[in-house]
């Protein structure tokens, strides 16, 4: 977003977030939302690694922020830090005291959260630090990656190539989005406005399976596209679910969905397609598909 990085209230400073040296000025207000990536993630980095950046680097951002006596600090969390969300249980608010398992390895990003939540409300205690906590689930937008373990953005690429859609299980998980500008909306407003050593879910309430997520992508195409659903689901078992409870972010914060998940599901294929196309009018004719090899 180059309008965005080269304004001249934007300035950038390289470094690892578990060591970054401190950049000297008034600093009040502290979005930490650095981890390492989706990506990394998908292509099986070591989980002691992710432990590590998530941890220390919350840690790291907090001696900042202590350092330059910084206002409001607003730390970005994940939903799960809850662990499983319990079949009988149709939102998880955020009282809820559920957690990952400690011993299984795939833990490291709900453990990690975990742990830095606890860093941050370490730093709010000994330093008075105002720290509110963001625990984000599931979203979708541009810049959205479509070919990692991101199910709407799978679908998404999926349609865009012309089909099919796949779905790799039984299409009967439980899951909810929110758009990104929504997303944005929300941790502006927990940054200002949330009240200190609060904890706020951040996404939508409104569940759709996986299975229908897929028909609504679909239809969200210029042409119907064929679905393909690789395994049956078993009779009696019941979905797994992961859908926030978002009643504090409402009543406190006066925070909504402003964007159904069927407009934004159009504004995100939208914004793929003249993505792709300005990629293709960019790249030489005989390297475009359709013009030989």
């Amino acid at each position: 977003m180059p309008h965005l990085a080269n304004h001249p209230a934007i300035r950038f400073y390289d470094g690892d977030v578990r060591n970054f040296n401190f950049p000297e000025g008034k600093f009040p207000y502290v979005i930490h939302a650095a981890a390492t990536s989706a990506r990394a993630t998908f292509n099986n980095e070591d989980p002691l690694v992710k432990f590590d950046t998530a941890v220390n680097g919350t840690k790291r951002v907090l001696e900042f922020a202590a350092s330059h006596r910084a206002k409001k600090v607003l730390y970005v969390s994940s939903g799960a830090v809850y662990g499983p969300q319990p079949s009988q249980m149709a939102r998880l608010p955020e009282e809820y005291l559920g957690a990952p398992y400690p011993a299984d390895v795939k833990s490291a990003w709900g453990e990690s959260k975990r742990v830095a939540e606890f860093i941050c409300g370490y730093y709010a205690d000994k330093y008075g630090l105002e720290i509110k906590i963001a625990r984000c689930f599931s979203f979708v937008g541009p810049y959205l990656p479509l070919d990692i373990h991101y199910a709407v953005g799978n679908f998404i690429r999926d349609a865009l190539k012309g089909g099919p859609i796949r779905i790799n299980g039984d299409g009967t998980p439980l899951r909810s989005y929110l758009y990104a500008a929504d997303l944005a909306i929300w941790l502006w407003t927990i940054l200002f406005k949330g009240a200190s050593g609060r904890i706020y879910n951040v996404g939508s309430d409104k569940e759709i399976t996986i299975a229908e997520l897929a028909k609504l992508v679909s239809l969200s195409s210029k042409v119907p596209i064929e679905i393909k659903i690789a395994k049956r689901s078993v009779p009696g078992v019941p979905p797994d679910r992961y859908i926030p409870l978002v009643e504090r972010a409402k009543k406190e914060l006066g925070l909504a969905q402003t964007v159904g998940l069927e407009e934004a599901i159009k504004r995100t294929m939208i914004f793929n397609s003249l993505k792709l196309r300005n990629t293709l009018n960019a790249s030489p004719p005989w390297s475009r598909r359709g013009w030989g090899r």
